[in-house]
């Protein structure tokens, strides 16, 4: 009996030995299957559930002035993503995400629910490194961190209409940013990566195409005009009360824009506060109505086509003059003029007599070659082109009204540009904006040479003690330039209470190195004068930019040079 119970033991032990040992070589026979066999099946198929593509930001290339300071840069920030099927499952942790997200719990539980089917979804982008290191810290399965780049402006409102600003995805909205968006954008690249459960990449798996970063953006401002040509205006609207305003200041010789600014102003680093119409850029994009500060043209074309010689005399009295059912009028009865003090005084009488006299079409000629009615060619968003009818549609009245800038448009850019033809003997020079822009255009001949300088001259007394704009002098510098005050256009027609004030000058008259305009919209504080309120603006930014640019003066009162010859004489 004993030996029968340790006989059918002896085959139990066998059989349990048997079985494991079936089992061992199972497990080892689908071992050898799945590590040695299907291991690049399984490998695939695993990376397929962990892989992900990756878009990498590229780079938006920098803006910077003419001296290379940085007018916007990209600094990289995080953004914080989820794949909404794994938060699914993580509803407990749902609040203490939303609360390092700083965004409502409702809200990032609607976000979640309402894109359920999605792989990938933003939470909160461009975030401060504080707040991305804490959502980090949470380790939450399916939330994960990229890298983008936002837009920053160094000088904040100071160069915001020229710049413009971009959107959260770095693609230019406004200004240079769009006009030159192909230039400044880069390509993104794209990476296949293996992340975790966590959403945290473990390595790169392969690079799909490589980021290309933008290119580099040169301006022709100056960052200290710029600034200095903001504070300015800025003060000046507010002083008056004004609507607003624009200035830009050229250099004569180049074309190049050294500073260009409007109000109101806005802070394009804060995009959530942008306001259209703060953002428009009114120097380029908004046209008026100029006023007198076409009378040396119209006495240019005069002289150029012989209609009047430099030494003619005008009879303005008494004050009026009627063309058709118009009333011209002056201030006051100038009685017998000559071309300088129809410019110095800004005799609408005067100026009237000579643009009835000059043919329609030279008249036209000179208007035209000076950039009224075409685009100045910057390539901004908007630029405006103006209005300057065909000759060969112009009423008796509308020749008139032109004569003292009624009856066209322009803006301050092409205000500003026009003028550059008394600096450059006759011939309007192409504006530019890019400094590492190649500018094929040719200067245009708008007038003679010597017309040029004899209409120059006269608007130097423009400046003296029987001119309007005596505001507008610098110490040391012999200064040119014309005042402008227009009526604005109503519903109605024109206005009793509404006006421009303007003003463009240059400086030094002796050999122009700068050219500047100004224009006050809608002064409201008792004073609307273009030589109370817009000539002050200009005598302060142009007394630095002469001094910043080391320009030598060429007005050096009379008094110290004798008593320094006269010294020198005793030695």
């Amino acid at each position: 009996m004993g030996a029968l119970k340790r006989q059918i033991s002896g085959g139990r032990l066998k059989v349990v030995i048997g079985v494991f040992a079936i089992a061992s070589a199972a497990l080892l026979l689908r071992a050898i299957d799945l590590q040695v066999l299907e291991r690049d099946f399984l490998t695939q198929q695993g990376e397929q559930r962990q892989v992900r593509t990756l878009i990498e930001s590229a780079h938006r290339g920098m803006i910077t002035d003419r001296e290379g300071e940085p007018l916007a840069i990209s600094a990289p920030v995080q953004t914080a993503w989820a794949n909404p099927q794994d938060l699914l499952d993580q509803r407990d942790r749902w609040d203490e995400l939303a609360a390092v997200l700083e965004v409502e719990p409702d809200w990032l539980a609607e976000r979640i629910e309402s894109r359920a089917e999605r792989e990938f979804i933003y939470l909160r982008r461009h975030m401060l490194p504080a707040q991305a290191e804490r959502v980090a810290a949470l380790r939450v399965q399916g939330v994960g961190l990229n890298r983008e780049f936002r837009r920053y402006y160094p000088h904040g409102a100071a160069t915001s209409h020229v710049l413009g600003y971009t959107n959260i995805d770095d693609q230019g909205q406004e200004g240079v940013e769009l006009a030159f968006d192909y230039w400044l954008s880069g390509q993104p690249g794209s990476k296949r990566v293996l992340r975790d459960r966590h959403g945290r990449t473990i390595r790169d798996v392969a690079s799909i195409r490589p980021a290309r970063d933008g290119h580099t953006l040169a301006l022709t401002l100056d960052q200290r005009l710029q600034y200095l040509a903001y504070r300015e205006l800025k003060a000046a609207v507010t002083e008056h009360n004004a609507r607003g305003g624009s200035a830009v200041l050229l250099d004569a010789r180049s074309g190049e824009v050294l500073a260009l600014v409007n109000q109101p102003g806005f802070n394009p680093n804060n995009r959530g506060a942008i306001r259209s119409d703060r953002a428009r850029n009114r120097a380029i994009t908004d046209t008026l109505e100029p006023g007198s500060v076409m009378k040396p043209f119209t006495v240019a074309a005069a002289l150029d086509a012989g209609a009047v010689d430099p030494n003619a005399t005008l009879d303005t009295g008494p004050g009026t003059m009627r063309v058709g059912r118009l009333t011209v009028r002056d201030l006051r009865d100038y009685g017998t003029i000559d071309l300088t003090t129809l410019i110095a005084r800004s005799s609408n009488v005067g100026a009237t007599q000579l643009a009835l006299a000059t043919p329609a079409d030279r008249l036209w000629q000179t208007l035209h070659q000076a950039g009224f009615g075409q685009a100045p060619g910057t390539h901004f968003p908007g630029e405006a082109s103006g209005r300057l009818r065909d000759f060969t549609t112009w009423r008796e009245v509308e020749q008139a009204t032109l004569a003292y800038g009624y009856g066209l448009s322009a803006s301050t850019l092409q205000m500003a540009a026009a003028y550059t033809a008394f600096a450059n003997n006759g011939k309007r020079i192409p504006v530019r904006l890019v400094r590492t822009a190649d500018d094929l255009r040719e200067p245009a001949r708008v007038m003679a040479p010597e017309t040029a300088q004899q209409v120059l001259a006269m608007m130097e007394h423009v400046i003296g003690t029987e001119g309007t704009a005596r505001q507008a002098a610098i110490d040391g510098y012999r200064v040119a330039g014309k005042t402008g005050t227009s009526r604005k256009s109503g519903p109605g027609g024109y206005t009793e209470d509404r006006y421009y004030s303007n003003f463009v000058g240059l400086a030094p008259a002796s050999d122009p190195r700068f050219v500047m305009a100004v224009v006050i919209d809608e002064p409201r504080a008792g004073v609307y004068y273009g030589g109370a309120v817009a000539a002050p603006v200009f005598q302060r930014v142009m007394a630095s930019a002469l001094r910043m640019f080391n320009v030598r003066p060429d007005a050096m009162p009379e008094i110290p040079m004798r008593l320094a010859a006269e010294r020198e004489g005793t030695t």
